[in-house]
């Protein structure tokens, strides 16, 4: 379609509505990037031996990642949900500057690299740490355990929860809340009857895509939990570990990697099915 003006021509949306018309050109640029989001994708299913595949993911090592990896995951998406909801409600309801100021520190961990987060989590909590020092000295002992596993995956998920609960208290504003207060209803009562149901979308979003992130987290955990068998080896550590020559083989690695992707797409399936409006 041409522009009336002899312009170049634009691209109508399905829909046909004008605002959405696009410049043809623009289909270039996206179609590289969608094709440098997919090819990867696409040739690791092409790597694939799909005969092993039954095998690979079924092998006691394999099991034991698996294992490691849901455990850890769901222990740490219930402590980001216990910490992370009442932070998301004071960013939401703060004023200007303090809400910029926690918005700032908790979303650090999403532009921070892991690495840095583990070397940070060691410094806190490791022998020599800042609090680690007094831990030990009580014989608690953090770094290279479970434990650290299911405090790293905290760490980097805990961000994905607040940012979309926050963003979900924003979108409904504060109206039904004073209307509730107005008639009498304590502040707990307000949050547990009105604010947190008004936000499902949000944290139903941020909880999916919450266990995500640390299901697959790899960086902080490889520092700070280290990469023992049956102790600190998640799915991610244990791919890492195939592809270096130990552990697990590569046809192990790659069916890993698979069952990796395919949580990721259930997340963003599942997150796209709560948004407000998504198409079904």
């Amino acid at each position: 379609m041409t522009h009336p003006d002899g312009a170049e021509p634009f691209v109508a949306s399905p829909g046909g509505r004008r605002g959405e018309r696009l410049p043809v050109w623009l289909l270039i640029p996206a179609g590289i990037a969608v094709l440098l989001l997919v090819l990867p994708f696409v040739a690791l299913l092409v790597r694939l031996n799909w005969a092993t595949v039954p095998a690979a993911v079924t092998s006691p090592e394999a099991l034991q990642a698996l294992g490691l990896s849901l455990a850890t995951a769901a222990i740490a998406t219930v402590i980001c949900a216990v910490l992370g909801i009442p932070l998301a409600v004071v960013i939401a309801r703060s004023p200007g500057w303090l809400a910029a100021t926690l918005r700032t520190l908790s979303t650090l961990p999403l532009v921070l690299p892991p690495l840095v987060g583990g070397i940070a989590l060691l410094a806190l909590l490791g022998r020599n740490g800042l609090l680690g020092a007094t831990l030990a000295v009580a014989g608690i002992q953090i770094p290279f355990t479970t434990a650290a596993v299911v405090i790293a995956q905290t760490f980097v998920a805990l961000p994905f929860l607040v940012i979309a609960i926050e963003g979900a208290l924003r979108a409904i504003g504060t109206e039904h809340e004073r209307v509730a207060a107005g008639l009498g209803a304590s502040r707990f009562t307000v949050f547990r009857r009105v604010t947190l149901p008004l936000a499902a979308p949000g944290l139903i979003a941020g909880t999916v895509l919450c266990f995500a992130r640390a299901l697959g987290e790899f960086g902080a955990t490889a520092l700070f939990a280290g990469n023992s068998a049956g102790v600190t080896r998640t799915m991610p550590l244990a791919i890492y570990t195939a592809f270096n020559g130990a552990g697990v083989d590569e046809d192990t690695a790659i069916a890993l990697s698979l069952m990796l992707i395919l949580v990721a797409i259930a997340a963003l399936v599942l997150v796209r099915g709560w948004r407000p409006g998504a198409v079904r």
